[in-house]
């Protein structure tokens, strides 16, 4: 893997397709839209492979699938961009997208399913213990990683976007099983590292899949937070949460993290905010940035490239979860918001540094035992979280 000092990355939808826009295919749509995000200053795009798209039956991968993401990958390379494939998509803002063969037919999960083009309450099959699936899985990894084998804009794999969400492995050792062997098929093809997109619920609850096992099998570990969605933080824009989610991430797995989604929705700054939206966004952005260089987190995904389209409002998941509509650094028609300004500055700043980055400051952590976090995990959470700000606090001052 090409060795980035910072990366920094995007997670892309298009404005005017969102999720359904493998269905409906546009290279025009996706070249205008990588060439925007070259010009800002972003090095990676993370791209999701939904489930149903890329694999309409156990034993068949979508050709016609296959293909788009290969001019998805030559796009990028054409732009000065690389993509980090996401697999197995999955949950996806709000809502659980799934092929129909990995439904059960019974239950009724925590998140509702959209499969074969409506909505609906289902199970969905346990993919780390069912060995019909793991090899429909194994599947995919091999048809996607012969597709992309060699291409030059190919920078990691990712297995998953936060994936307790659909299912939770049944112990760890399940979990280990499955994650080598989604990593080693991968390798086959080529050996581009391999990462999995863990998000602030693998560290409040025990998931059986959280940073020690990832790390055991993946090259780097990711870590998803958003502080309005956590209870137990103080204020809805209080990004200091973010360095310590990924400094826990590390620290329980031992390995770099990518802090690989942050961001911050439009709606949710109205609620919040007396000053005007996009001047609070590029803060919340610029301030994130800083704190997470400075922590020593490997780089930087924002969550996300665009607004979506008015005409996509009635449609999941944005019907029932409207704060999505409006996550993008870009508008709906194209045009940048302030925030992406602060990509830019940073982007430079980081390009003529002569560091390599700040390096891990565990200090704070001088005492306690990873081992134990997942005795109780919220609780533990709750305390290292109060604990890292008193520590914040004296060394700032």
């Amino acid at each position: 893997m090409r060795q980035l000092q910072f990366p920094l990355g995007v997670n892309y939808w298009p404005a005017a397709k969102a999720m359904y826009w493998w269905q409906n295919f546009d290279t025009a749509e996706v070249e205008g839209d990588f060439r925007r995000l070259a010009a800002a200053g972003f090095q990676v795009v993370r791209i999701f492979l939904i489930w149903e798209d890329f694999q309409p039956a156990a034993d068949k991968v979508s050709s016609r699938s296959l293909d788009c993401l290969v001019a998805v990958a030559d796009l990028a390379a054409g732009s000065g961009l690389k993509i980090q494939p996401t697999f197995f998509c999955g949950h996806m803002s709000g809502v659980n997208w799934m092929p129909e063969w990995m439904l059960s037919g019974h239950g009724r999960g925590r998140f509702p399913v959209m499969s074969q083009g409506r909505l609906r309450y289902q199970e969905i099959r346990n993919f780390y213990s069912q060995q019909e699936i793991i090899e429909a899985q194994k599947l995919q990894c091999r048809e996607v990683a012969q597709a992309l084998r060699g291409h030059p804009a190919l920078w990691a794999y990712d297995l998953g976007n936060e994936s307790s969400n659909c299912v939770v492995p049944q112990d760890r050792q399940a979990a280990r099983v499955w994650l080598a062997a989604m990593v080693e098929e991968l390798k086959r093809g080529a050996d581009v590292p391999v990462t999995i997109g863990l998000h602030a619920e693998d560290l409040e609850e025990d998931r059986r899949l959280g940073p020690k096992e990832a790390a055991q099998y993946c090259d780097f570990l990711c870590m998803h937070g958003y502080p309005f969605y956590l209870d137990w933080v103080d204020h809805p824009l209080e990004v200091e949460v973010l360095p310590f989610l990924g400094l826990l991430t590390g620290w329980l797995g031992g390995k770099r993290v990518l802090f690989q989604e942050f961001g911050v929705s439009d709606r949710i700054l109205e609620r919040v905010c007396s000053g005007e939206i996009e001047a609070a966004a590029a803060s919340y952005y610029e301030r994130a940035l800083h704190l997470l260089k400075r922590a020593g987190m490997w780089g930087a995904f924002a969550w996300c490239y665009s607004d979506y389209q008015p005409h996509l409002f009635d449609q999941p998941p944005l019907k029932d979860n409207p704060h999505e509509r409006s996550f993008g650094l870009f508008k709906s028609d194209g045009s940048p918001k302030k925030a992406v300004r602060v990509f830019q500055e940073f982007a430079k700043k980081v390009k003529e540094a002569a560091d390599s980055g700040a390096a891990w400051d565990l200090s704070w952590l001088q005492g306690e035992d990873p081992d134990r976090f997942y005795h109780k995990p919220l609780l533990e959470i709750k305390r290292l979280y109060r604990k890292y700000k008193e520590w914040l606090a004296d060394r700032d001052n």
